[in-house]
């Protein structure tokens, strides 16, 4: 549980060609932790797309560079109050190097340093503070060659030991890369005057090639910067092995474009698991499941979970593998409209989904549409998993714009929107639709 007291707000600074994950991951965890997230853009408003672009290690001297989802801004940055917000996030990548440009952008993070309200900034995002001139003595981190930039701008350079390293100094976290998410994300609650406990929950994803990029990266991200325990597995993969995954994305066409996405580390061997140990299961969607599904040992260990009446929580084409296991009878779920026919034909009731952002629970399973429905996603399987309690409080009204992936549905005629989706937050998290 992220409990922060009061509602917070946070602003942040997005650009054409920021990283992919660390646009996404920080903006959807936070929201599902009840936190208000606006991101913005200069020269850009409210449902404009900012390109990303995702950093992969290569053979040569240095990183390779491919495209990335497009991320969908929700508020438009010459509208913004900035006193009103509490924290500031700063993606990274090669965004920085030209928002350092706008005196707009600069004055925004001069203002969050004379405040001393938190900034988490990682990657290159700290090339935008030190265009502020707001680093002289303090200590961070970053992306390995901002390092001379950086010292020259008057900081103390930590350099990164792995690509996973976070850094700490007062109001201000900094990080290499998405890598380290967990912690950077987690200190950044702590900053806002949270407090992070995961309860010491062990949770499991399975896991397979061509899973979809966020719905892997963003809840198991999410999860461990909550301090769970969280591993992830494949039936074909060993542990220290990395799968691939897959960007989906509607770019006009009848059916989603499909390109590389990150690859994603796999933590533990499928075969040396006790099922027994964890609390719950994540199914990510994408292509992997259609093939993880003739797969008897994924079968059965879905069937464990969903006989001990384990959370679970599958989203998209997840929903094919519960479909094959046999254990949507009498359920009531929802999922990627194309998988309506496998969740039906398993006997499920089907829960028609409105916009992209549904996400349904019927007793210990959590279903959802796809990505951009992530904040409630995890926000409902934490219910479940009993990471937070939501009490009597007073709830407030977060803004989600709609996806590019909703407007295209919409053109195909499947599932239905409307041009802002309300989504009900509370202080300590989403309140749950439970069916």
């Amino acid at each position: 549980m992220a409990n922060l007291g009061c509602p917070k707000k946070i602003l942040m600074l997005c650009g054409d060609y920021m990283e992919d994950l660390e646009a996404i991951v920080p903006f959807q965890a936070l929201q599902a932790y009840g936190l208000s997230v606006d991101a913005v853009c200069p020269d850009k408003k409210c449902g404009d797309i900012c390109r990303t672009v995702l950093y992969r290690v290569s053979p040569h001297q240095t990183f390779s560079e491919d495209r990335g989802h497009n991320f969908t801004l929700n508020a438009t940055f010459d509208k913004i109050d900035v006193c009103s917000y509490d924290g500031l996030v700063i993606p990274g990548a090669r965004a920085p190097e030209y928002l350092a440009t706008y005196e707009s952008v600069v004055e925004i993070a001069k203002h969050f340093a004379r405040t001393g309200k938190p900034i988490a900034s990682i990657c290159h995002g700290s090339l935008i503070l030190a265009a502020g001139g707001v680093l002289k003595g303090r200590t961070l981190t970053a992306f390995p060659t901002l390092g001379p930039v950086l010292v020259t701008a008057g900081a103390n350079w930590v350099q990164p030991e792995t690509m996973a390293s976070c850094f700490v100094d007062g109001n201000l976290i900094t990080g290499a890369s998405y890598e380290g998410h967990a912690e950077y994300i987690g200190h950044f609650i702590k900053a806002l005057g949270g407090t992070v406990t995961g309860f010491n929950k062990r949770i499991l994803f399975l896991c397979g090639d061509y899973m979809e990029d966020y719905e892997i990266y963003v809840p198991f991200q999410s999860f461990q910067a909550l301090g769970c325990h969280v591993d992830s597995i494949s039936s074909k993969i060993k542990k220290g092995d990395r799968c691939y995954t897959a960007i989906h994305e509607f770019e006009g066409d009848q059916n989603f474009s499909e390109k590389n996405g990150h690859e994603f580390k796999i933590t533990a061997t499928f075969e040396d698991i006790d099922a027994s140990s964890y609390d719950g299961l994540v199914i990510p969607g994408g292509r992997g499941p259609e093939y993880m599904a003739l797969d008897q040992d994924v079968i059965k260990l879905v069937k464990y979970f969903m006989d001990a009446r384990k959370p679970v929580a599958s989203i998209s084409y997840g929903q094919q593998i519960l479909a094959a296991a046999d254990v949507l009878k009498g359920k009531k779920c929802t999922a990627y409209p194309a998988a309506k026919l496998h969740v039906v034909l398993a006997g499920a009731t089907w829960l028609e989904p409105h916009s992209m952002h549904r996400c349904f629970t019927d007793g210990n399973l959590v279903t959802g549409v796809a990505w951009p429905g992530h904040p409630q996603f995890i926000a409902q399987f934490m219910e479940v998993l009993g990471v937070k309690e939501i009490g009597d409080r007073r709830p407030v009204l977060a803004r989600a714009t709609l996806s590019r992936v909703e407007l295209a549905m919409s053109e195909l005629g499947i599932g239905g929107h409307s041009s802002v989706v309300g989504v009900n937050f509370m202080e300590v998290g989403v309140i749950s639709e439970v069916v």
